[in-house]
């Protein structure tokens, strides 16, 4: 079971790593094993690949969790996305994810994204 506590300080220590740029640091709050389902892939290197897309791309992007979640061994988490600039109009864009958690580390990521300028979301830098 993880708790409430456990998982909130995963999530903010993760979201630090990629707000200071840190990368690497956030290895070991991975699983070997983790799998991320947008990306289709083992392992986290991919999901470094993908944040090094994302701040190549946007370098004032930061995220920061309005919503933490917890349920037993999974945790959800809503996020908003600073540093990119949303249509005239446009909602801000946010994240939304689901980690699953093994023992103190994320294991597995299922995730969405909503109100992202076009060819500025995850699933567009993750494709390049």
């Amino acid at each position: 079971m993880t708790t409430r506590e456990d998982a909130t300080a995963l999530v903010l220590r993760m979201q630090e790593c990629f707000n200071s740029r840190r990368f690497d640091e956030a290895d070991d709050l991975f699983v070997p094993g983790f799998f991320s389902h947008p990306l289709g892939t083992p392992g986290f290197e991919a999901g470094k690949r993908a944040w090094r897309a994302l701040v190549a791309r946007h370098p004032g992007i930061r995220v920061v969790a309005r919503d933490i979640l917890v349920d037993g061994d999974k945790a959800a988490v809503r996020s908003a996305v600073e540093g990119i600039t949303a249509p005239d109009g446009d909602a801000r864009p946010e994240l939304f994810e689901i980690f699953r958690i093994d023992d103190g580390r994320f294991a597995e990521m299922w995730g969405a994204s909503t109100g992202w300028p076009p060819a500025a979301g995850p699933g567009d830098v993750v494709a390049g």
